[in-house]
């Protein structure tokens, strides 16, 4: 606080005249600079060098900092020739913040000429100072990129020669590009320096339109792993260590080799997910080259192995070519076969079929770890109990699986698996059956985000099969999450909750504008009143209604309209209300709402003129 004081009382004297120009003038606090939106280009433009430091006012490393910049600044000023030394408060300054994409406090950068160059080195008066006088020199040049810059010209040459090689395709003016460019150029030099080294390389998608077309690209950043020229899905981090060890991880094969029967066997006793082994003669197999780009193509969700020994082959009684898929002990039942083999002789696409046909046993474990990548598939039949695996509670777990089994047998169509209640508690709540008093609970996920729960009753194979039997046929009412109706629901802005979702979003006689909002939400706490005049607005309007929904406690019963953010607002006309319309782009101010409303309303009764 002291500094900002003491730059108060040095302009006491001469405040009157500073009043006008208050920001474009450049002030010095204990010989550091001050510098902002308003002053910032008027003052780098003739300097050679200047180091610049972003800071938050309320950042404690800023704070510690503080007194060694100072210090810096001192030490700058008699460099011959004087290098100046400013700070940017990049709370206030946002537009520089965003120009130069700060993202944390303190950020220290050299301006040379103009163009910022990266200090990433420790906070200390002697480094910085060393380096700064690195960059001031007349002769010095940034050091070339790391990352390779491709075209229509050099890409088939790079990438279809690379084992590996990571390729980011983005747009110039992309938000998301220019935060991520700084990382990946970090990861960039750290890969180059491995041996072999691993190359990334970028594209500018936006001056490339011809690769851009050939692999996809339809958003920006979209980065993708080329092996050979063969292009996969990037799915892995977005900064400097993420990007490293992932892509470290990538180069490595995708399957990786087992020589003993005693890892067979440990995986199958010890196991928790699908086994999948294939087995070759040796490393010039063809089915082998086959199997491991296939694996390529899966790797991020399967652990992959491979095996040239006769004796693995020999405990299996599988001879060498074929590829094996199996469950551990734990999930084996006499309902299903213990080892699924394909031939070899196949193309990629069937290893791949192959895998996911046989990649959960009849009724597997759910749980928070496997949820995202094994269990998307829906219908999905879930009963929770006290699941647990362990020595001790096998057989419980066991008893109460082998009772699934009965049902889901006699019904492949649907997926079946058995959940901890206390890993999914607040999946048990929102079903309703915290409080049902069994120890066994059943729920039915369906497409749409439909979520069905069983009455409570003592379990047994026939009280599911009952239950299933009922979905099957259509017989069961979907569990809604939901506020109270509210009683009286007169205002501009018409209150919606789970429960009547469909009777007035989806009412085929009027347009609905609705908006998904949070409680927390910021920017739904600053639309409040703009919306509320929007409801007064059109308050008179037989065939329209403007509504608003807390998307974090009531359930959205159709899956035309997700919700990803808040607020997410759409506009659903009456004849079209699985095709609502999302209001993107526009500020979120009367008029661009109201013109927004008057494009797609289907039923106005002003004329548009009128308004």
């Amino acid at each position: 606080e002291s500094l900002t004081k003491e730059a108060d009382d040095d302009g006491d004297d001469d405040e009157d005249e500073e009043d006008d120009d208050d920001d474009s003038e450049v002030k010095e606090e204990n010989g550091v600079l001050v510098l902002n939106d308003a002053n910032f280009d008027t003052f780098t433009a003739d300097k050679e060098t200047v180091l610049l430091e972003f800071y938050a006012p309320w950042c404690g490393h800023c704070k510690q900092f503080a007194p060694e910049y100072e210090k810096i600044a001192k030490t700058l000023k008699e460099n011959d020739p004087p290098i100046p030394v400013a700070k940017i408060d990049a709370t206030a300054a946002t537009s520089l913040a965003s120009r130069f994409d700060v993202s944390g406090y303190p950020t220290i950068k050299i301006l040379k000429k103009g163009q910022p160059v990266d200090y990433d080195g420790s906070r200390t008066e002697d480094a910085i100072v060393a380096k700064v006088k690195e960059v001031s020199d007349p002769n010095w040049t940034p050091p070339p990129e790391a990352t390779l810059v491709l075209t229509q010209d050099n890409f088939d040459d790079v990438v279809n020669d690379a084992d590996i090689i990571l390729v980011e395709f983005y747009a110039p003016w992309c938000g998301h590009c220019k935060r991520l460019a700084p990382e990946y150029e970090k990861a960039a030099q750290e890969l180059s320096k491995r041996t072999p080294p691993i190359p990334l390389a970028k594209v500018d998608a936006i001056a490339e339109t011809e690769l851009a077309k050939k692999f996809d690209v339809t958003g920006y950043p979209t980065l993708k792993i080329f092996r050979k020229g063969k292009p996969y899905d990037y799915s892995g981090p977005r900064e400097k260590y993420g990007i490293v060890d992932y892509m470290i991880e990538q180069a490595g094969p995708p399957s990786k080799q087992i020589q003993a029967t005693k890892q067979v066997q440990e995986f199958l006793r010890d196991g928790d997910d699908v086994i999948i082994l294939g087995i070759f003669s040796g490393e010039n197999d063809k089915a082998y080259e086959l199997y491991q780009e296939a694996a390529n193509g899966l790797r991020e969700d399967y652990k992959f192995h491979h095996t040239f020994s006769n004796e693995i082959a020999k405990l299996l009684k599988v001879s060498p070519g074929k590829l094996v898929v199996m469950q551990p002990e734990k999930f084996q039942s006499k309902h299903e076969s213990k080892m699924h083999v394909l031939d070899l002789k196949v193309s990629g696409s069937e290893i791949k079929e192959h895998v996911l046909k046989h990649a959960l046993p009849l009724v597997g474990h759910r749980k928070p770890s496997n949820d995202a990548k094994r269990y998307t598939k829906r219908p999905l039949v879930i009963v929770y109990y006290s699941v647990d695996f362990s020595f001790d509670y096998r057989v419980a777990t066991q008893y109460w699986r082998g009772k699934v089994l009965e049902v889901a047998k006699d019904f492949p169509e649907y997926v079946f698996a058995v959940s901890d209640e206390e890993d999914y508690s607040s999946e048990i709540k929102d079903l309703g059956l915290l409080e049902s008093g069994e120890d066994v609970n059943v729920a039915i996920l369906d497409e749409g985000g439909k979520k069905y729960a069983m009455e409570p009753e003592e379990f047994d194979s026939d009280v599911l099969r009952q239950f299933v039997l009922a979905f099957k046929k259509g017989k069961l009412k979907p569990i809604v999450k939901s506020q109270p109706v509210p009683k009286n629901n007169k205002g501009p802005v018409k209150v919606v909750v789970g429960k009547t979702f469909d009777t007035i979003v989806m009412d085929p006689k009027n347009d609905v504008l609705i908006e998904f909002y949070a409680p927390w939400c910021g920017h739904c706490k600053k639309l409040e009143p703009v919306y509320n005049e929007l409801g007064k607005k059109y308050k008179n309007e037989k065939n329209l209604v403007i509504a608003k929904m807390d998307a974090t406690a009531n359930d959205v019963t159709s899956d035309h309209y997700k919700v990803e953010g808040f607020p997410t607002i759409y506009f659903a006309p009456r004849d079209k209300k699985n095709n609502p319309i999302k209001f993107e782009g526009g500020d979120r101010d009367l008029e661009h709402l109201s013109k927004f409303i008057e494009e797609h309303a289907t039923k106005l009764s002003r004329t548009k003129e009128e308004l």
